[in-house]
């Protein structure tokens, strides 16, 4: 009974631990979505856009004018005259216009939703290599201890001239090696955090991270394309550029309705005065047809060239999947072929019985320790290959 609870106990801490874990990077995430420069840049650069486009569906200014002509040969008074005047295309015009724009918007922001998962895969990548060097790090402190505590033996061997100074050098190097190993992952942490840095728009961040937040499991290719078609920030934008088409084909059949002004007119001659209502049309008999053409043509691209972007990123979604099953499938080989090896205890103990020497025990730690630096490299591939299956959740 007792065991079972600590079974259970473990399972809990572990299930919140991994729930904790994935918090704290969309807690990151969100901090750069936040503060990145790039993005905060183009937003403002969407509310100019906004405003320009609202300034594209106003009424042109009034125009008012006036005549006074005193000279030249005439019996009568001076005449005067006024006039003001108002041009307005035909009132459907504006509301197809209108929606063009609410379109044209939505596309805006459609590409900061684009820009925005572009950038947060970046963060994301980031963060997943910063906790790869944590792993590998803890590791590598390991293999400095152990590396030094053989140094340590060989050298009371070779004080007992057991052993000649070559194993003793050797000894020394690999010690060494581990050491500066560590120093450079030092190196590449702080590297990984300044670029986190950069974009979190400058401002400090520490990803304090050391687990991977997702497991290596994922569902169908089908399952998971059905939602990107869906969700995926591209393919919204490509949507919305066709429609942004459409939308303009019915602003330019519309603007081959006639434009009408209106106004007020005055005129003024030998004492007398005329005032009344002025009104025109304006027929664009030849210049609106060629835009529909250019309208319809713009459709017919937006469509093909959507079809055109989604298959080439179907094919690459399915080399991405194909890529994560292989690495996979050779990940889960190594787990068990490591686990068959029963690691590097098993080599302490046959160069300690004498059954192999030093020579041979550094070259099958040396092995060991390339195998498991490639676990852990296929391990970062596997969790980077997902984050760019799922960038559409971003």
């Amino acid at each position: 009974m007792y065991k079972t609870f600590v079974v259970l106990l473990a399972l809990v801490v572990g299930i919140y631990n991994l729930q904790a874990q994935q918090s704290s990077i969309e807690e990151i995430l969100q901090t750069i979505e936040s503060n990145n420069n790039e993005l905060a840049a183009f937003r403002s650069y969407i509310e100019g856009e906004s405003w320009k486009l609202k300034a594209q569906n106003k009424l042109p200014d009034p125009q008012a004018s006036a005549f006074y002509l005193p000279f030249g040969v005439h019996n009568s008074e001076d005449y005067s005259e006024f006039q003001i005047s108002q041009q307005f295309e035909f009132p459907t015009v504006y509301a197809a216009r209108g929606n063009w724009i609410d379109k044209k918007k939505e596309g805006l922001e459609q590409e900061y939703q684009k820009l925005k998962q572009d950038i947060l895969l970046d963060a994301e990548k980031l963060i997943l290599e910063f906790i790869f060097l944590q792993k590998k790090y803890r590791l590598v402190e390991q293999r400095v201890d152990q590396s030094k505590e053989m140094y340590g033996e060989v050298g009371d061997l070779f004080e007992k001239e057991q052993v000649d100074i070559l194993d003793k050098n050797k000894a020394r190097i690999v010690w060494l090696d581990q050491q500066f190993a560590l120093e450079e992952l030092e190196t590449q942490q702080m590297n990984i955090v300044q670029d986190i840095k950069a974009l979190n728009g400058g401002n400090e961040i520490n990803p304090e991270l050391s687990v991977y937040p997702y497991g290596i499991e994922i569902p169908s290719e089908d399952s998971i394309w059905n939602e990107y078609l869906n969700q995926d920030a591209q393919i919204e934008l490509l949507e919305q550029e066709t429609q942004v088409a459409q939308q303009r084909l019915k602003v330019e059949r519309n603007q081959l309705l006639p434009n009408i002004t209106a106004g007020y007119n005055y005129q003024g001659v030998a004492g007398n005065n005329y005032s009344g209502f002025y009104g025109g049309i304006s027929i664009p008999l030849w210049s609106g047809h060629s835009k529909v053409k250019v309208a319809k043509a713009q459709i017919d691209y937006q469509e093909q060239h959507k079809t055109d972007v989604i298959t080439s990123l179907k094919s690459k979604f399915s080399s991405r999947v194909q890529r994560y099953q292989l690495l996979l499938k050779k990940y889960r080989e190594y787990q068990l072929a490591m686990d068959e090896l029963n690691g590097k205890l098993l080599i302490q103990k046959s160069y300690e019985l004498g059954e192999i020497s030093f020579s041979e025990y550094f070259s099958e730690v040396a092995f060991y320790h390339q195998a498991e630096d490639r676990m852990l490299e296929i391990e970062k591939e596997l969790q980077q290959l997902r984050a760019e299956l799922f960038k559409y959740k971003l």
